[in-house]
C-alpha cells in the first residue's frame, strides 16, 4: 500500500464547486494524508522542516489546486519554494524525494477545445503545467498525468469528485497503470487506467 500525502490549495475555498467537492471526497478516501495549505498556513508562514517530514514520510505527491493565470495560486508556489529546496528536493543531498510520485489535480474554467492550438488558450494544458513537470523530474520523481477537470465553473461537482476518490484510491492500493499514467501529453478525466483486479 503506497502512502498518499495530498496537499489542497484555494484562496477561495468558500465560492468553489468543482475543489470543495474534490476536497470534501479526498477527505473520506481512508490512509490518505489531506492537507489544506490555506487552513494550515493562513498567514504564509509555513515550517520547512515539518512540511519535509511530512513529503519524505509519503511515497505519492497529489498536488490539488485550481489553474489561476497558468499556474497554481500562491501559497502552493510558496510551498513548492521553499519546501522543495536545494539540499533537501535536488542539488548536492537532494535526493529525498527520489522514487517517489508527483500528480496534480487541477481544474480549469475554460472548456477542454479552449487548449490546443485552434483554441483561445493557443498551447495544450499540459504546456502550462510543464514547470511542475520538470520540478517532479529535478527531484527524481516520476509525473504522473495531472487529473483534469475542465469549464469547473458548469456541471455536476460530485461526479469529478468520485472520480478524484477512485483516483487516491487507486494510488493507494498501487492499482493504478503506470505506464499508461506517465505517458508524455497524457491527461485524465473521470477515466482513469486503473489495472482490472
Amino acid at each position: 500500500m503506497a502512502r498518499i500525502l495530498h496537499i489542497f490549495a484555494h484562496p477561495g475555498l468558500a465560492s468553489s464547486r468543482i475543489n470543495a467537492a474534490m476536497w470534501g471526497a479526498a477527505r473520506r478516501v481512508r490512509d490518505v494524508t489531506s492537507v489544506d495549505l490555506y487552513a494550515e498556513n493562513p498567514r504564509y508562514e509555513i515550517d520547512v522542516k515539518a512540511q519535509q517530514d511530512r513529503l519524505e514520510a509519503h511515497d505519492v505527491l497529489v498536488m490539488q489546486f485550481p489553474i489561476f493565470w497558468y499556474s497554481c495560486p500562491a501559497l502552493m508556489k510558496e510551498w513548492i519554494d521553499l519546501v522543495l529546496s536545494r539540499g533537501f528536493a535536488y542539488g548536492v543531498g537532494g535526493d529525498r524525494l527520489a522514487g517517489r510520485t508527483m500528480l496534480l489535480a487541477v481544474s480549469t474554467s475554460a472548456p477542454a477545445e479552449a487548449f490546443g492550438p485552434e483554441g483561445y488558450q493557443n498551447f495544450p494544458l499540459r504546456t502550462f503545467l510543464t514547470p511542475f513537470e520538470q520540478t517532479a523530474r529535478l527531484a527524481g520523481m516520476r509525473f504522473a498525468a495531472p487529473y483534469v477537470r475542465h469549464d469547473a465553473l458548469h456541471g455536476d461537482p460530485a461526479d469529478h469528485a468520485r472520480g478524484f476518490a477512485t483516483l487516491l484510491a487507486g494510488l493507494r492500493d498501487e492499482n493504478l497503470d503506470m505506464d499508461r499514467a506517465t505517458a508524455a501529453d497524457a491527461l485524465f478525466h473521470d477515466t482513469l487506467p486503473l489495472r482490472k483486479g
